[in-house]
């Protein structure tokens, strides 16, 4: 992953771009392994992890309403995640994750595994649901490599 790391680094100082995270069930990894590369302040702007309904809300913008009707593991809070991580900082992109990384806390329709990824470029979000296999271990290293593979593929080669 670290690669990917590496690449999205240089695509980021190239574009002159920040970027930052809004982390649920990885708690802060994603930001973690960003901000393991030297020089990462020249691209990497913050990371918020709000774990708990309210930490979204307060910290995020994500409207209660939206928790209580799609469940924080939704499409729509993933969205929201990824916008507030982009108005609420200097960032221009970002990256939000939210999701059952287990072992328990699945359901029949949202089972262990189940994760709602978000990507917020220039005001665009692009949303998607992963199913990671394995132990809640694999589910977050799954969750940040995909989360950041995401952003990589979705960002411009160079600016316009």
């Amino acid at each position: 992953m670290t690669d990917v790391t590496s690449l999205l680094a240089d695509r980021l100082t190239s574009l002159k771009w920040m970027m930052s995270t809004a982390e649920s069930c990885t708690g802060g990894l994603m930001a973690a392994h960003c901000t393991d590369l030297p020089g990462s302040s020249r691209w990497f702007e913050r990371g918020f992890v709000t774990y708990s309904n309210a930490a979204k809300t307060d910290l995020l913008g994500v409207r209660p309403e939206v928790i209580a009707a799609e469940g924080a593991v939704s499409e729509a809070v993933a969205r929201a995640m990824a916008l507030g991580a982009v108005y609420r900082t200097p960032a221009r992109v970002s990256v939000a994750v939210t999701g059952i990384a287990g072992p328990d806390g699945g359901s029949p329709d949202k089972p262990v595994g189940t994760v709602w990824l978000a990507w917020c470029i220039d005001g665009q979000v692009h949303a998607e649901r992963q199913n990671f296999a394995g132990d809640r271990q694999s589910v977050r290293q799954a969750t940040v490599a995909w989360g950041l593979q995401g952003l990589l593929l979705r960002l411009p080669s160079r600016t316009a």
